[in-house]
């Protein structure tokens, strides 16, 4: 068998559910080939025109995997959600097939575990991950907020006073609270990078870097 690419822009969506379609339509629209399944004969027909291919079929079935040729995919998406076992079988048929980019999604971090376990080399908790981002806004210091793993976070934020009308280098926002100032807005004009002589003025917005808790202790001084 020939060796999967893993530059190729073909991939397998599992599960056609509200993650799932929106994952596979955005991807469409980024100019991937999409093959999307389902085991639900509507769901398969609500998406048969938007996607590159759509297939009503038992993920968890090796010989319908192959039929449809996923196992030549460098890529592929679990996003059955409910249907635990089925997202853990059709995972780990996956990780036998070979697919060397598994993405699964997970309800809770019990089933992240167990996915982890199964051969999925990338786990996602959607609502989870949501719901941590949504906390940080309601807040009002945090504009924006994607934290990665290994506890590192990037957020949008305001300005602090006490970094007005001063150079980067001169405010040590690193030394002080271990944060990287990586990019700067200024009203009516759009982001730009930032630098040690970059100056910032009351109503700037900041794009910060570092450990979530220095991120989430620098924006809670705005």
């Amino acid at each position: 068998m020939a060796k999967k690419s893993a530059t190729s822009n073909r991939i397998a969506v599992l599960g056609l559910g509200r993650f799932g379609s929106s994952l596979a339509l955005e991807l469409m629209r980024q100019g991937w080939e999409v093959v999307g399944i389902d085991s639900s004969t509507s769901v398969v027909q609500s998406y048969a025109d938007q996607l590159t291919h759509a297939a009503v079929a038992n993920t968890t079935d090796e010989l319908v995997l192959r039929q449809l040729g996923v196992h030549e995919f460098a890529h592929a998406v679990v996003g059955i959600g409910t249907d635990l076992e089925a997202s853990i079988l059709t995972t780990g048929l996956l990780a036998d097939l070979g697919i060397p980019n598994i993405w699964a999604k997970a309800i809770n971090r019990q089933h992240a575990s167990i996915l982890r376990r199964v051969g999925a080399h990338h786990v996602v908790l959607p609502e989870h991950e949501m719901g941590e981002r949504v906390a940080h806004l309601v807040t009002g210091h945090i504009l924006n907020f994607i934290e990665f793993e290994d506890d590192y976070a990037i957020a949008k934020t305001r300005a602090p006073e006490e970094t007005f009308a001063k150079t980067l280098a001169d405010a040590a926002l690193r030394s002080k609270y271990g944060i990287t100032v990586v990019s700067i807005k200024r009203p009516g004009e759009d982001f730009t990078y930032a630098t040690a002589d970059t100056t910032v003025y009351a109503g700037d917005i900041l794009i910060v870097a570092g450990k979530t808790r220095h991120v989430e202790a620098f924006a809670n001084l705005t």
